[in-house]
């Protein structure tokens, strides 16, 4: 799935964004907080486990490649 990340936003949401989801995060793009933070809140969208979610592309970009995983 692909995400548009908005590190520093003044509010925090999830939005359908083309063919994936942007995503406003208040934490700074630094020593990986908004990407912690990100997959907390895809956790919480998708209500699975933050362990089931990986960023499998751009890790250091906005926009990014997610993969969320179920346990079976």
């Amino acid at each position: 799935m692909k995400v548009k990340v908005i590190p520093k936003a003044r509010k925090i949401a999830i939005e359908p964004f083309d063919d994936g989801l942007k995503i406003h995060i208040p934490e700074p793009a630094q020593e990986g907080k908004a990407n912690k933070k990100l997959i907390e809140m895809l956790a919480d969208y998708y209500r699975t486990k933050k362990y089931n979610i990986k960023i499998i592309k751009g890790e250091k970009q906005r926009e990014k490649i997610i993969e969320i995983c179920e346990a079976s």
